[in-house]
């Protein structure tokens, strides 16, 4: 006769196949699990001695399935320890009673990790299946076969199962019209691939008789050929981070890495993680030495691969790993972890903070040793991946100071990278701050006029050759108490010779004219000591500099900001002469014209368009005439 489902249950069987479960292919993942607590129920009455279990061994357990793709069936069989009528009908007829997490309550083992704890697992089965059986014998009882379809009720029939353990028997719903395609589902070789993905790691063989051919004689003029099956365990039960570290070679931890597709390349370092305390959980963590194709783009995808207990969770779980550290790829599993009623998501507890946080202090730790220990691996990442810790330095508003010291730069000194503590334990003897000039080539940098006599006087410049290392070094301001300052800033010195009051009036005088002529293009005109061969140069004023200016022009929704300018004169410069007497005998048109060619070729000196090239060209020709 048939049975109903309480109430309450056939709300939450409803809410299950069509709600909990986001991914249907989860359900084999979830009977398989089921499978395996059973044999760990199982494995612990072999350990106490109980029952029946004489002379059956660890080695005996396993989970078979068997597929039958005409019919559309699925069967998963265990010699677990098997259910009685009773167990039927309180762990089946009543949705959300987890014999698995009552099993686990009151046994505390080590030899047992009970996966599943909330009693639901099972019917996911009904998101692919019209029909579900399940056929047990448990030690001491008799067999029993529970069936149904679904919310309506199950039914309870006596069985002559002889063996202990349970068949869990799925029919196949049809396929849908433009929809799913469920008997893919007793494709031998997609589910192949569903274990290797969700239940690569469950620890007792899931086998497969897998149908193969071959020729059917060893004639080779012979073609015909022959239908045969094929014992295969289909999962490699035991994790690489369940592992002594001291019995894994570095071709164990390469060949995980490329066998999880976690890159084309070889990973550039990796960290194997067990910690035991508060806390359980294991971790392999990788650095790639290549970037991601997608990397900088929004299709990436970033997170590591959770398990719990060797059964996968989350292929990318990205509250494991926080955004900077996006280039990492790894696994992490823990039975401490706090799943939602689906095992497909978690709840954001400090459990999971607390393994976030050591990730990440782990991963820093190792390319710290990098940078210490092994320079050209380092060099390696930080050219790949760089960018991330300056962008967390950046959009964390410098509060990410702790990654200052993994900063490496190319300085006026040498092309080889330079951390910001080697620079500070070389510094020229009086230089108070840290100096950094930004463009766009080490070349462009180190030929800029403005930094000639810096560099004589034997101090040394940080370049900063990427579009978001100055927003980031601003954000950084000041490394180990010295301030962090640009060697392009508006220079304060005057002209270090003694002038007389006319001499100071006509220059600001000069000065004053020139700023007429330019505008607002420039905030002010004046003088500097700064340049030796050079006639003038553009500097910023304020804590927008030029080459921020030409980051944003390049970005096409970027609003059209301007770095404050002021064009500095080097009055040792013969053209200085030629400004003063142009002055002098009030010539406007070539002071104005002698104005705009050295603002534009000031302008051109940092990287900055001529706004009319036709004007500038012609005013020099008629200077040279």
């Amino acid at each position: 006769m048939k049975q109903q489902f309480e109430t309450k249950s056939k709300r939450i069987l409803d809410l299950m196949i069509h709600s909990i479960y986001t991914n249907k292919e989860i359900f084999l993942r979830e009977l398989i699990s089921n499978a395996s607590d059973a044999l760990d129920k199982r494995y612990l009455s072999i350990l106490q001695g109980e029952g029946e279990d004489e002379g059956v061994s660890r080695s005996d357990l396993k989970i078979q399935l068997k597929l039958d793709e005409e019919k559309r069936i699925i069967e998963i069989i265990d010699n677990g320890i098997g259910m009685s009528k009773e167990d039927m009908e309180d762990n089946l007829g009543v949705i959300a009673e987890s014999g698995s997490l009552n099993f686990k309550n009151l046994n505390e083992s080590d030899e047992i990790s009970i996966i599943g704890q909330f009693g639901v697992g099972f019917y996911s089965a009904f998101m692919v299946a019209k029909k579900v059986e399940v056929i047990s014998k448990k030690q001491g009882h008799d067999a029993y076969r529970w069936v149904s379809e679904g919310s309506d009720g199950y039914e309870l029939f006596e069985d002559d199962k002889e063996d202990i353990g349970s068949i869990i028997r799925l029919y196949l719903k049809d396929d849908e019209e433009d929809g799913d395609s469920f008997g893919l589902y007793a494709d031998q070789y997609y589910v192949q691939e569903l274990v290797e993905k969700y239940s690569n790691y469950i620890k007792y063989p899931i086998v497969l008789d897998m149908r193969k051919t071959r020729a059917a004689s060893d004639d080779p003029e012979d073609t015909e050929v022959e239908t045969y099956y094929e014992h295969t365990t289909l999962n490699s039960m035991i994790p690489i981070w369940e592992k002594d570290r001291a019995d894994l070679k570095d071709e164990d931890y390469i060949n995980f890495y490329k066998d999880q597709h976690y890159g084309f390349d070889e990973p550039l370092s990796w960290v194997h993680l067990n910690a035991e305390g508060l806390i359980n959980y294991r971790a392999i963590l990788y650095i790639p030495s290549k970037t991601p194709f997608d990397f900088y783009t929004k299709d990436y995808k970033a997170g590591l691969e959770l398990y719990s207990n060797g059964v996968m969770i989350m292929e990318k779980n990205e509250d494991l790993i926080p955004d900077y550290l996006a280039f990492v790829k790894g696994v992490v599993d823990s039975e401490d972890i706090s799943l939602n009623i689906s095992r497909e998501m978690l709840q954001n507890d400090r459990r999971m903070q607390t393994i976030a946080k050591n990730i990440e202090r782990r991963v820093l730790g190792e390319l710290r040793r990098l940078l210490k220990e092994d320079r050209e691996k380092y060099i390696e990442f930080y050219e790949n991946f760089g960018t991330s810790l300056k962008a967390a330095i950046y959009t964390s508003y410098g509060q990410k100071r702790d990654l200052a010291d993994l900063l490496v730069f190319k300085t006026s000194k040498s092309e080889d990278y330079k951390s910001l503590d080697e620079y500070v334990e070389n510094l020229d003897e009086g230089q108070d701050s840290i100096l950094y000039a930004a463009g766009k080539s080490y070349e462009s940098i180190d030929k800029n006029p403005a930094l000639a006599k810096l560099k004589e006087s034997g101090k040394e410049i940080i370049y900063l050759l990427e579009d978001i290392d100055e927003f980031m070094i601003k954000m950084l301001n000041i490394y180990k108490d010295l301030p962090i300052k640009s060697a392009f800033d508006e220079e304060i010195e005057e002209d270090s010779r003694e002038l007389d009051e006319t001499e100071k009036e006509n220059r600001k005088s000069l000065f004053e004219k020139m700023k007429s002529y330019l505008g607002e293009e420039v905030v002010e005109v004046k003088e500097t000591s700064r340049l030796d061969k050079d006639a003038a140069i553009l500097v910023s004023r304020g804590d927008f500099s030029i080459e921020m200016e030409k980051t944003f022009s390049n970005q096409p929704d970027a609003p059209a900001i301007k770095a404050d300018k002021v064009l500095e004169i080097n009055p040792n410069h013969k053209i200085f002469d030629m400004l003063m007497t142009a002055l002098s005998e009030n010539d406007q048109e070539k002071l104005e014209k002698l104005s705009k060619i050295l603002y534009d070729q000031a302008r051109l000196i940092v990287g900055l368009a001529i706004e009319d090239v036709v004007a500038y060209t012609n005013a020099v020709m008629d200077l040279i005439k």
